[in-house]
């Protein structure tokens, strides 16, 4: 039985990115790609069908998303510009550090509104991410929120 078309089948990363700086950074990144490869929607708008191969490096300071056929052949490489993402990765590593902190010592209150706070920040990295894969990539949110997850755990200094 063979994949559904329009989906990630797997998710490879470069040499160029290199492994997690820590054992626990390396351990969020393979997380996120298994999340990312278990459910997702994504679609090149250029009418090629998957499903799809994404190999992902970085060149000159940008993100590089290599997207492959079944047999590894090239059908689609862009590359995004991680600027756009800075803050608000700054931003969501923060709130997660203070995420871990509230469930170590604070109460559900505190806890509930750091959580909202974090969920509040992915979105908005999800959606910035899903307006710079217009017109290349089609997504749905869920995946853009994985895909954001990837990212993160890429720049991750662990």
């Amino acid at each position: 039985m063979s994949a559904p078309a329009n989906r990630l089948v797997s998710v490879e990363v470069d040499d160029s990115i290199g492994r997690g700086p820590s054992p626990e950074a390396e351990h969020e990144r393979n997380t996120a790609i298994y999340d990312l490869i278990e459910d997702n929607r994504f679609a090149l708008t250029n009418g090629m069908n998957g499903p799809y191969h994404l190999i992902l490096s970085t060149q000159e300071g940008r993100l590089v998303l290599d997207v492959r056929d079944e047999a590894q052949r090239p059908m689609m490489a862009f590359g995004l510009s991680l600027t756009p993402f800075r803050r608000i990765v700054r931003d969501y590593f923060q709130i997660c550090d203070s995420y871990y902190e509230a469930i170590k010592l604070g109460t559900p209150a505190q806890i509930e509104t750091v959580d909202m706070a974090r969920r509040g920040l992915h979105n908005e990295g999800s959606e910035i991410l899903m307006e710079r894969l217009k017109g290349k990539v089609d997504t749905d949110m869920d995946t853009a929120r994985r895909l954001f997850t990837l990212i993160c755990a890429l720049v991750w200094r662990g």
